[in-house]
């Protein structure tokens, strides 16, 4: 029998008058599975649960929050080797919601309960670990602010957007792909797993969870009205990926996919990891971890794609 350990943030809630801890009691009691509930720790620190999992035997993690508790949660505890469940209920949920998770508690707790576990890519920003997107400029700067501020939700953080945009610059980076350099002003670079900011916001067209790839795109200095004509364009996938050997910076956005990359950043421009903001440093190495952690999708995301079963099924 499966057997899930719950993580909970404690500030996240549903829409409805029941509390997240109510619904999922509920609608585990009905499937017939055991279960625990902890909350969410704010330092990310898990090894109090460590000595758990492998005394209680559980065969799933199961993560309701945001991506920084997603990215949190993961990060610590994927030695485990088990199968991980997202409930999004955060701000932006781009890694659920790439990866084809509702919104809605009932139902994305369907998945949990009748989807199947895939190998999933994560990667690394030097020595920290990120499972969805991270960023420098213009989207950190909004991470940045958004991270300040009282209030929370889609409506606070298109604020954020708004502001920013006016007043955004530009930062000079050189990028390195193998024997390939390239220097460019940009307004953000976005180096992603998942194929989006959050909130459906699609950033990356043709990225993957699971192809051992990162899809890097960059915002290069143009005029701000033709910026909001090429995320138009982006965002619609119109704009083709390049190969590495033909990258062309005086393009609008620059697209193309790689297993790593270093960038120089010497005007510290501000960096965000899976959207919390952290320290921005002057040069960066990034890499995929490919096949790195187990995540439940759902069960129209395989088709033919042969998938992983439960360690408990």
């Amino acid at each position: 029998m499966r057997n899930l350990l719950y993580i909970v943030n404690p500030i996240s809630g549903t829409s409805n008058k029941f509390s997240l801890k109510e619904v999922i009691t509920a609608r585990t009691v009905a499937a017939g599975f055991k279960f625990d509930i902890y909350p969410s720790v704010a330092d990310g620190d898990y090894s109090f649960l460590d000595e758990v999992i492998k005394e209680k035997k559980y065969t799933d993690i199961i993560l309701a929050g945001g991506d920084g508790t997603v990215n949190q949660g993961i990060n610590a505890l994927r030695k485990h080797n088990l199968p991980f469940g997202i409930l999004p209920s955060g701000s932006g949920n781009g890694l659920a919601f790439s990866a084809g998770i509702p919104k809605a508690t009932a139902s994305a707790l369907n998945v949990v309960f009748n989807g199947k576990s895939e190998w999933t890519d994560g990667f690394s920003v030097n020595s920290q670990f990120a499972c969805m997107l991270c960023g420098f400029g213009f989207d950190a700067q909004v991470a940045h602010d958004f991270s300040k501020g009282t209030k929370r939700g889609l409506m606070t953080y298109t604020k954020k957007v708004m502001q920013q945009f006016f007043s955004s610059v530009t930062y000079p980076f050189v990028l390195k792909i193998g024997d390939n350099e390239l220097q460019v002003e940009a307004y953000f670079i976005s180096i992603a797993n998942s194929n989006q900011f959050g909130n459906h916001f699609t950033i990356a067209p043709m990225a993957s969870l699971t192809d051992g790839l990162l899809d890097i795109v960059i915002m290069t200095r143009q005029s701000k009205l033709n910026m909001i004509l090429q995320t138009v364009l982006q965002v619609a996938g119109l704009n083709r990926l390049q190969k590495i050997e033909d990258l062309n910076k005086q393009m609008g956005v620059v697209y193309f996919q790689t297993d790593k990359v270093s960038i120089a950043n010497k005007r510290l421009a501000p960096l965000h990891i899976d959207g919390e903001p952290v320290e921005s440093l002057e040069h960066l190495d990034i890499k995929i971890l490919p096949k790195n952690f187990r995540l439940i999708f759902p069960q129209k995301h395989f088709g033919s794609i042969k998938s992983l079963p439960f360690s408990a099924l």
